[in-house]
């Protein structure tokens, strides 16, 4: 009976101590991406899923990263029936993301810089309508987990629907160019 306390004892030690290393593939299932767009008169929000994507580590410190976002799949959850329909089409027209053309956008780590234990400064590629720009954004990882925010401008990826940048003379009709990212990350 010592014998297996003391082995598994051992073992319960060893574990706490393992490190994350290598290539952790994103359960993609398993995390949520929720984007929240702004406009004078309110807000919508919604959901979209995360195709592929996975996290590099070496010996606990994150590296690198890479996702794709299955544009198809833009919903919104703050409205219901026919409106929530003609948000989601409209979303997906040439108007804003053309997803027919562009089915997916992509996110590629170019620096990672570790600002504190689990807490990291990310700089990446990120790609929307064919349309590549330079991001960087807070991202933190606690055990098999990540979160990250991100603020988008849309109008750098030629989203440019209802933006004061390029059209006069919207009054509340306006969309604020910068929209919001929350992704909570399982690996």
């Amino acid at each position: 009976m010592k014998k297996l306390t003391g082995i598994t004892l051992i073992a319960l030690v060893l574990l706490s101590f393992t490190t994350i290393d290598g290539k952790k593939e994103i359960k993609t299932g398993d995390s949520k991406v929720v984007w929240k767009g702004y406009k004078v008169t309110g807000s919508h929000e919604g959901t979209i899923d995360i195709k592929s994507g996975f996290l590099n580590f070496s010996e606990d410190v994150l590296t690198g990263g890479e996702f794709t976002i299955d544009m198809t799949t833009l919903s919104n959850t703050d409205l219901e029936g026919e409106y929530k329909g003609k948000l989601e089409g409209h979303l997906k027209s040439d108007d804003f993301f053309g997803v027919e053309k562009y089915p997916t956008a992509t996110l590629k780590f170019t620096k990672v810089k570790s600002v504190s234990k689990n807490a990291y400064k990310v700089t990446g590629d990120i790609t929307i309508k064919g349309k590549t720009e330079s991001i960087t954004f807070d991202l933190s990882v606690y055990g098999n987990k990540a979160n990250a925010a991100l603020k988008i401008d849309r109008t750098k990826f030629d989203v440019r629907y209802g933006s004061t940048s390029f059209f006069d003379g919207l009054k509340d009709k306006a969309i604020y160019d910068e929209f919001d990212i929350v992704a909570d990350l399982e690996f």
